[in-house]
């Protein structure tokens, strides 16, 4: 089996992502690598992501430096893999799209490939993206400048603490400040924090493997390797850009259903009566495991819809919705949740949830969602109906957990209720489809001890 070489690249993580800056590299030339590993971290606006490899290999070449802004597309480095070229699938990840909505959402010389196509687009617009030579993986001749290097995640750490970055010694390129840099003195006593003139010693760069999501346990961290710090204003554009292109482009229809879930209630509360707190399973994740039954059933509401034609998803990898905080939202994926427990599938929400919130998301989690799933009924809202994430064709959403008389046997009662809605893809699905699909949903959630 002959070697083949791979380009590694700035992953796409959404219609509405242009470009990404490239943090920090957690690898170096001649490196050897797993599927799954975590070589490098770039930000976006949904914060810093932890970037992973997609095959087994070498690291032959990093093309590319930290700290850079760079479009989606641009080949950062390159990896020799053991494999056939017709096995190969791109190292780094792209969100399935539309021609139409890639077009629509990103200007047409900035969809690249290489770096050259990026160089030229850089020489278009000097402002926007920096690709000289200090930034190539090529040993720099440039004489050292007063500007102080550091990407805006860490410029952000640094201004909220109101630490002097003169007074950080960065362990990248030039000099570059990496997040590295300021995580190793976020851990330190308060006295020993950076004051004007003072230097900090360089951080060695850790070798970071990727969990073995969505199995993983929920991971509390110190507070030093926590990178929440995101700019929720650019999130919110991000938002409202993919929304705006599901609503300009998507012709939804929309579904509700009132399910009683007093079975599934009661066989819950019994069942976590056996357990200890932090072994205890919350409603979310029956709801999620039921949602997974009916879509094997229903797999066109399950996938994406690009270049004019429906492409089912190659698994059940259902996109939960998270509220940040400091506001905005992300929305990781939980892979193969038809084939998980519900004790997995609750273990996959708190290792999301803890990450989400703590910036360490992978770029899988952000590019594979086939479907999402919105719950917001612990805020107080008796249902949602959610607007599809492109290009994906449907969401799902889950209201609150209430008391209402219903109507059983001709007698007339009180249930524990949960109201679910469908919003899909008419261009996919039709409501006769839709309605079926909740129906199944609902009898799922008959059978809690099935889930």
């Amino acid at each position: 089996m002959g070697k083949t070489t791979i380009d590694i690249t700035m992953p796409s993580l959404g219609a509405d992502m242009r470009d990404g800056t490239l943090v920090e590299w957690q690898v170096v030339e001649g490196d050897k690598v797993s599927k799954g590993d975590i070589i490098a971290v770039i930000e976006t606006n949904k914060g810093a992501i932890d970037m992973e490899c997609y095959h087994s290999g070498t690291i032959s070449q990093i093309l590319v430096q930290p700290v850079v802004s760079l479009p989606v597309g641009t080949v950062l480095a390159r990896l020799e893999v053991e494999e056939e070229l017709s096995d190969i699938t791109p190292s780094s990840p792209s969100a399935p799209q539309s021609a139409e909505s890639l077009s629509q959402a990103l200007p047409k010389e900035e969809m690249l490939t290489t770096e050259a196509q990026a160089a030229e687009v850089i020489t278009k617009q000097p402002a926007q993206y920096d690709l000289s030579e200090k930034n190539l993986a090529k040993p720099s001749s440039q004489k050292p400048t007063s500007r102080i290097l550091a990407s805006p995640v860490v410029r952000k750490l640094t201004a909220e603490n109101r630490w002097d970055l003169t007074a950080i010694k960065g362990s990248g390129p030039d000099g570059a400040i990496l997040l590295r840099d300021v995580e190793g003195i976020a851990a330190k006593p308060a006295s020993t924090l950076p004051e004007p003139g003072q230097s900090v010693p360089k951080q060695p760069a850790p070798r970071k493997k990727a969990f073995s999501a969505p199995l993983a346990a929920s991971i509390t961290e110190p507070e030093s390797n926590k990178r929440k710090h995101y700019n929720p204003e650019a999130m919110r554009t991000a938002i409202a850009s993919a929304m705006e292109l599901s609503k300009r482009e998507i012709p939804h229809y929309y579904l509700s259903l009132d399910i009683d879930v007093t079975k599934t209630v009661k066989w819950l509360q019994a069942e976590n009566d056996k357990r200890e707190p932090d072994g205890r399973i919350l409603l979310l994740a029956l709801l999620l495991k039921a949602t997974a039954q009916a879509l094997a059933r229903f797999p066109t509401l399950n996938g994406f819809y690009q270049q004019h034609q429906f492409e089912p998803g190659k698994g059940i990898h259902i996109g939960n919705a998270i509220s940040l905080r400091d506001g905005g939202l992300v929305i990781p994926a939980i892979h193969d949740v038809d084939q998980l427990s519900a004790d997995a599938i609750m273990q996959a929400l708190r290792d999301v949830t803890e990450r989400s919130r703590t910036g360490h998301l992978r770029t899988s989690e952000l590019t594979d969602a086939t479907i999402t799933v919105t719950s917001i009924g612990d805020r107080g809202s008796d249902s949602v109906f959610g607007v599809i994430y492109p290009p994906q064709v449907a969401i799902v959403g889950f209201g609150r957990l209430r008391q209402a008389a219903i109507v059983k046997n001709g007698e007339l009662v009180i249930a524990d209720t949960i109201t679910v809605t469908l919003s899909a893809d008419h261009r996919v699905s039709d409501g006769t489809l839709g309605a079926k699909f909740l129906r199944t949903l609902s009898n799922n959630l008959q059978k809690p001890e099935a889930l």
